[in-house]
């Protein structure tokens, strides 16, 4: 496991998940929201991103955090392991609304409400989202496909990893 997406519904934790595997893999770790977005809550051009991302994919070691379907076959096709954090839609708006208002590592502001056109976002994302990511894991199954279908299962997972 050197080259590593980890991917999911926004509000699962996918950026926690990360940091976990950081630590126990000593694998560094970049957040695609840090490419995307700045601090004013304006975003980077799409050109920008991509050199960022593309950057990044040329290492020989690490972790990617974030779904950015635009851009998820690149990583497929660079990666070595996918985690895919499935979780149900409770799960992810719990998940997202817990975050309002606490400084994150991973994006470069606080959010300050848990506005409706996000809420929606997760919403929609498994019936527009995750059939696409599915139907792209079926492609490269050839990768080492971890999902997660809860919280425990991805906690168990990382315990065993450690030992």
């Amino acid at each position: 496991m050197k080259k590593v997406i980890v991917i999911g519904c926004p509000g699962a934790g996918k950026s926690e998940f990360a940091r976990r595997l950081k630590n126990t893999t000593q694998l560094p770790l970049y957040y695609l929201d840090m490419l995307w977005h700045k601090a004013d809550k304006t975003n980077f051009t799409q050109d920008e991103f991509d050199i960022k991302l593309i950057n990044i994919l040329k290492q020989d070691k690490w972790i990617i955090d974030g779904n950015y379907l635009r851009t998820l076959e690149i990583r497929l096709k660079e990666c070595d392991t996918v985690f895919l954090l499935d979780y149900s839609l409770a799960t992810c708006l719990s998940g997202a609304n817990s975050r309002i208002g606490k400084k994150r590592e991973d994006m470069p502001w606080i959010e300050t409400e848990f506005d409706g056109e996000f809420k929606q976002w997760i919403m929609n994302f498994p019936v527009k989202q995750l059939p696409q990511i599915y139907n792209l894991l079926r492609k490269y199954k050839q990768k080492n496909i971890n999902i997660f279908k809860s919280r425990e299962d991805a906690d168990n997972y990382l315990h065993l990893l450690k030992k």
